[in-house]
């Protein structure tokens, strides 16, 4: 079951947008440039396996996994392929422009290392900047130019579209954040429900190659662009167990799905399972379950 949504999903999720010309040349990434006018009012929360730097002028709300902010006045918002949110529009009215990359697009020439590690996309940054009359016509005109250039001939576009994207990432870094989130009501379960959410999607492990990725309260305290000592808190609070039990009973239900329902070897499920070494699982299973991996595959032979 796939954990995010992929360029693919969203040019699915968004019919509307397959005819428009992109960048995905092998070895150059993706690339590509849309206006608002035809979104969606609603998006869904989920992880996305993109980059994507919005310009919006409408009004709404903005989702996060523990927090909320109105957007009532123009606003750019940067999006963290690892951090989900969900965009909930209050009217039909949304203008703007958005735009769509990998990291390997802009990869060339970025002085800030992985865009994970800059200021504007890092998790647990604020990716929310309010904007004036000035800075909204800056930034447009740049969307503008990204528009017109992606459908030029010109042998060079690439770079032109990259040097875009930086400057407007450091027109960006000029402004100041917003910091009006307002945390939920009931954050407890909110956090709870998404970590169960997440938890569910890391499974069934079809594919020894497609291993688990997200293991520990941290990687999805992380995922979630929450600390992971209060994601502890709201599971334990909501669940009645540890967010490391919970994550443990998922695992350990998968594991044996895995050597009851098919042929995978054990090192095949160990690793499919995040194990690095197949000791490292059969001593796993063992602890919480009592017995061995072959133990519970004999005896459904």
């Amino acid at each position: 079951m796939e954990s995010k949504e992929t360029i693919k999903g969203f040019y699915e999720r968004n019919a509307q947008n397959k005819g428009l010309q992109c960048i995905k040349t092998p070895g150059v990434g993706h690339f590509n440039v849309f206006s608002r006018e035809n979104c969606s009012s609603i998006t869904p929360y989920s992880r996305r396996d993109y980059y994507k730097i919005s310009l919006i002028i409408g009004k709404g709300k903005l989702h996060y996994a523990d927090k909320w902010i109105y957007v009532d006045k123009p606003a750019l918002l940067f999006s963290n392929p690892v951090v989900p949110y969900s965009w909930e529009a209050e009217n039909k009215d949304q203008k703007g422009f958005f735009c769509l990359f990998t990291d390997q697009f802009l990869h060339t020439g970025n002085r800030f290392g992985t865009l994970q590690d800059s200021p504007l996309f890092k998790i647990g940054g604020t990716p929310v900047f309010f904007i004036d009359e000035q800075q909204q016509g800056i930034v447009s005109d740049i969307f503008f130019k990204m528009m017109t250039e992606i459908q030029s001939d010109y042998l060079h576009k690439y770079d032109m579209l990259r040097a875009y994207l930086h400057l407007l990432i450091h027109e960006t870094m000029k402004m100041h954040p917003a910091e009006n989130f307002e945390p939920y009501q009931n954050a407890s379960q909110r956090v709870a429900s998404l970590f169960m959410e997440l938890l569910e999607r890391q499974f069934p492990i079809d594919s020894p190659e497609r291993y688990l990725r997200l293991k520990t309260p941290t990687d999805y305290a992380e995922n979630l662009s929450i600390h992971v000592n209060s994601l502890n808190r709201s599971v334990k609070e909501i669940t009645g167990k540890t967010t490391t039990q919970q994550i443990t009973s998922r695992i350990i239900q998968e594991a044996n799905a895995l050597l009851m329902h098919t042929d995978w070897n054990v090192s095949e499920i160990a690793y499919g399972l995040g194990f690095e070494e197949p000791a490292y699982f059969t001593n796993y299973f063992k602890k919480q379950t009592g017995l061995t991996p072959n133990a519970i595959r004999t005896s459904v032979v």
